[in-house]
């Protein structure tokens, strides 16, 4: 499995870098707060789930 079409680990990594990014661009703009920010990135996905369906 580790061929040339072994795409898996780069398509995680990548989502995983982008919803961190992502959770933490949220939470700046929103809070104003860099603590928070940091604290929202480290549960990435989590926060966006819930910033997508509560805020």
């Amino acid at each position: 499995m580790n061929g040339p079409y072994n795409y898996g680990a780069e398509s995680v990594k990548y989502g995983v870098s982008f919803g961190t990014a992502l959770a933490v661009a949220i939470s700046y703009t929103n809070n104003h707060s860099i603590l928070w920010a940091i604290i929202h990135g480290i549960f990435s996905w989590l926060y966006v789930i819930y910033f997508a369906l509560f805020k």
